[in-house]
C-alpha cells in the first residue's frame, strides 16, 4: 500500500486524439443483509456526528481561511497536500494534453502523478479498430493456442517517453503513472466478447471469455509492469474493474441498463456485454485474481466508479468491494485488491458532506484504503458562462471543493480512514471531458460551459485551487 508520506523520489528504480471520458438510482435489491448494516451503521453514525451548522460551514469557509497571501507562483500543490493530507496529488491527461506544453509545466510543477484519460483503456489499446480487430495472431498461452486481437500501445508509449525523460532527467521529482482501465463495460469493442473476434456472430462461451480476459491481462500488465518492461516502475497501481454497478438497481450493472442502447452497437456507454456473456460477478473476481497473478507485488489494484456517494449504490459497491475480498489470496489462486477509487465526479449541490463521508468510511471499511480519482465538479444549472457570473461561480466552486476536502480531512483527524490520494480528471477547464457530451456516456449534458477545475483558460490557478494549495 501506499504509504500516506509518499515519496516518489525513493519509491522505486527507474528503468525505464481523443476527448477525455469518465464517468441516483434506486433502491439496491436486497440480497446482503450485512452489506446494508454496514453502510448504514456508517451512515447513523456520521448523521448523529455531524449537524446542519458543520455543513454550512465546511462549505463556506471564508476567503481568509482557504486562501493564503502567498503569491500563486510560491505555491506547489503537490507539497502542499503532502503537508496538509498525507498524500499524493495526480491529474489525468490525454495525449493531447500532454503535447500542451502550459498543460505540462502545470504537471510538471503540481502534480505528482497522472492518469491517462483514454490511452490505456481496452479501445485504444486495440487501436480503435471499433468494428473489428485491426488483426488477429494465434499465440501459445497457458499451453495452449489461442487465437487473440493485435494490440497497439503507441499511444500510452508516446505519453510513458515524455514521463521517463522527465523522471530520469528529475530524480526527486518524478511523476508515477496510475493505470486506466483492464475491464469496462465501456470503451471495450463489442467485437471483443463474440466468437473469431467478429459481433455477427454468437457470444462466446465463458470458458472462452476466461481465456481472452486472462490473456488480456496478462499482456498488458507484463507489457507495462513486467520484469523486461521498459516501462518497469513508472505505475504505482492499475484500476482493474471499472463502473460495474448500475446507477438504477445500484446492484451489477446488467446488459440492460438503456434499452435504447443496442447490444450490437460498436461499444456501449451503459449496457454490459461482460455481463450478457457471464450473468454474474464472475468476470469481476477472475480479473482480481488474473491481475493478482500477472502485477508485481507492489503495484496496487483498484476498483473506480463513479456515484459513489448516492447511499444506495454505495451499498452496491461495498457489495462488490467484500464478494473481492472475500476470495482473496496468494498470486495465481485469489484476488487482491488495494483500495478502492472514489472517482468524484460531482454537481455544485449534490452529494452531501455527510453521505461523501459515510461513504469514505464505508468504503475503507472493507478494503482498508480509499483514494478519489476523478474529481470534478460540474457547474451550477444557471450558469450560462457569461463573463459577469464567473464570480459567483468561482466562490461556489471554492466553497464545494473546500467541502471536499473537509469531509476528507475530518475522517483522517478521527483516524477512520486511509486516505492515500487525491486525482482531479485534467488541469485547465478548456480540456475537461465535461466541455462536450461523451459518446460512450456521460459528459456535458447541458451544452452550457464548465469550469470544473483547478486552473482556468488561461491556465492560472482559481480560488478554488487554494482550498488544497495552502
Amino acid at each position: 500500500m501506499i504509504n500516506k508520506k509518499w515519496k516518489f523520489a525513493l519509491s522505486l528504480m527507474l528503468s525505464a486524439s481523443v476527448l477525455l471520458t469518465a464517468c441516483g438510482g434506486k433502491d439496491v435489491q436486497s440480497g446482503n443483509n450485512e452489506t446494508s448494516a454496514l453502510v448504514s451503521s456508517v451512515e447513523t453514525s456520521v448523521s448523529e456526528e455531524k449537524t446542519e451548522s458543520m455543513e454550512t460551514s465546511a462549505s463556506e469557509t471564508s476567503v481568509e481561511e482557504t486562501e493564503t497571501e502567498t503569491a500563486a507562483e510560491d505555491l506547489i500543490l503537490k507539497e502542499c497536500v503532502e503537508k496538509n493530507l498525507g498524500c499524493f496529488v495526480g491529474c489525468a491527461a490525454t495525449e493531447n494534453e500532454l503535447a500542451d506544453p502550459k498543460v505540462w509545466d502545470i504537471i510538471t510543477k503540481h502534480f505528482n502523478a497522472i492518469t491517462f484519460g483514454n490511452e490505456l483503456k481496452p479501445d485504444a489499446l486495440f487501436n480503435y479498430s471499433l468494428s473489428k480487430p485491426s488483426g488477429t495472431e494465434t499465440v501459445s498461452f497457458n499451453g495452449e493456442d489461442l487465437l487473440v486481437p493485435k494490440m497497439d500501445y503507441s499511444r500510452a508509449e508516446k505519453m510513458l517517453k515524455k514521463i521517463k525523460k522527465w523522471n530520469d532527467e528529475n530524480p526527486d521529482n518524478i511523476i508515477k503513472v496510475r493505470g486506466h482501465v483492464l475491464v469496462w463495460h465501456s470503451q471495450t469493442p463489442e467485437w471483443f466478447f463474440h466468437e473469431d473476434y467478429d459481433k455477427s456472430k454468437p457470444y462466446v462461451d465463458k470458458d472462452t471469455m476466461n481465456k481472452r480476459l486472462e490473456w488480456y491481462i496478462c499482456t498488458v500488465l507484463t507489457h507495462f509492469t513486467g520484469e523486461d518492461s521498459e516501462w518497469k516502475g513508472m505505475f504505482y497501481g492499475w484500476d482493474v474493474v471499472n463502473e460495474a454497478i448500475s446507477d438504477a438497481s445500484c446492484s451489477y450493472r446488467s446488459d440492460n441498463e438503456n434499452p435504447n442502447e443496442k447490444l450490437s452497437e460498436d461499444r456501449h456507454g451503459s449496457n454490459s456485454s461482460w455481463w450478457h456473456v457471464y450473468e454474474s460477478n464472475e468476470f469481476i473476481i477472475n480479473a482480481f485474481k488474473y491481475a493478482n497473478k500477472y502485477a508485481p507485488a507492489d503495484l496496487e489494484l483498484y476498483y473506480n466508479d463513479y456515484n459513489d456517494s448516492n447511499l444506495d449504490k454505495t451499498q452496491g459497491i461495498v457489495k462488490l468491494l467484500q464478494a473481492v475480498k472475500d476470495e482473496e489470496g496468494e498470486p495465481g489462486v485469489g484476488t487482491r485488491i488495494s483500495a478502492m477509487g472514489m472517482q468524484g465526479h460531482y454537481g455544485m449541490e449534490n452529494p452531501s458532506y455527510n453521505n461523501i463521508e459515510a461513504a469514505i468510511k464505508s468504503y475503507c471499511k472493507v478494503v482498508g484504503h480509499v483514494q478519489m480519482t476523478e474529481v470534478d465538479i460540474s457547474a451550477s444549472s444557471d450558469y450560462t458562462g457569461d463573463a459577469s457570473q464567473k464570480d459567483e461561480e468561482n466562490e461556489k466552486l471554492k466553497k464545494r471543493y473546500n467541502m471536499i476536502n473537509f469531509a476528507i480531512t475530518a475522517a483522517m483527524k478521527k483516524e477512520e480512514v486511509n486516505f492515500d490520494g487525491i486525482t482531479f480528471w485534467g488541469t485547465v477547464d478548456h480540456y475537461s471531458w465535461l466541455q462536450s457530451r461523451s459518446n460512450v456516456g456521460g459528459g456535458n449534458t447541458t451544452g452550457l460551459p464548465q469550469m470544473p477545475l483547478l486552473f482556468d483558460e488561461n491556465y492560472e490557478p482559481k480560488p478554488c485551487f487554494y482550498v488544497f494549495a495552502k
